[in-house]
């Protein structure tokens, strides 16, 4: 991994730490001015890293976060994470694309769990927690 990409790793998980300590101004420190983010189950844009640090500001859900991997390079990462929203976890990708060091887009996708069918028990195992 060279410079950059270290130091774009270390930025994520900055941006992460800093979501779960509910310091607004370090989480959103990653984002390019002009950033857009994109929730693309909801239909909905967010412009500007401060329309979107008053959208994620203004959630009313106690809300934590546990990174299970950051992986990319160069101007595409993605991290996976479990948001927990008043206790009820939702399973989050995040998509970030990177220029001049900031984040210039990032698209967030959530899915809350779901229970396994039993049609496919004898074929699954169990992720480790």
């Amino acid at each position: 991994m060279d410079t950059d990409d270290r130091r774009t790793g270390t930025a994520i998980e900055e941006h992460w730490r800093a979501s779960e300590a509910g310091d607004l101004e370090a989480e959103h420190a990653i984002y390019a001015d002009d950033a857009i983010l994109d929730y693309p189950q909801s239909g909905e844009r967010f412009r500007g890293r401060a329309t979107i640090a008053a959208q994620r500001g203004a959630h009313p859900a106690d809300r934590h976060f546990t990174v299970l991997r950051v992986s990319g390079g160069g101007a595409l990462w993605v991290s996976e994470v479990v948001i927990t929203y008043d206790g009820a976890p939702a399973h989050s990708v995040s998509i970030m694309e990177f220029a001049g060091g900031r984040v210039t887009h990032e698209t967030q996708y959530f899915a809350s769990p779901f229970p396994a069918p039993p049609s496919r028990a004898a074929l699954a195992e169990r992720i480790p927690a």
